[in-house]
């Protein structure tokens, strides 16, 4: 993953795109969103790491979360990451 968007979240929001700010829940169900920030470090997402470590996860507080590390570079915005898993 070379290129990635950083989106700060905001009131519990994000810019998902352009036209669309979104609740930052939605990003821990999200398959572009790559990795979280809280507390200044990063760690990979909750539907990241759910889907690529055997459905074996520590819990990300999402309200806490500073920002969002997003690899969807074509605008397409929320893809449920549900409809990999399934």
């Amino acid at each position: 993953m070379s290129e990635v968007r950083r989106l700060p979240v905001a009131r519990g929001r994000v810019q998902c795109t352009p036209h669309a700010a979104v609740p930052v829940d939605r990003c821990g169900f999200c398959v572009h969103s790559a990795r979280v920030v809280v507390k200044g470090r990063e760690v990979p997402s909750p539907a990241r790491a759910y889907c690529s470590r055997c459905r074996d996860t520590s819990p990300v507080d999402m309200a806490k979360v500073e920002e969002i590390v997003c690899d969807d570079l074509s605008g397409e915005g929320f893809r449920s990451i549900a409809n990999i898993i399934s």
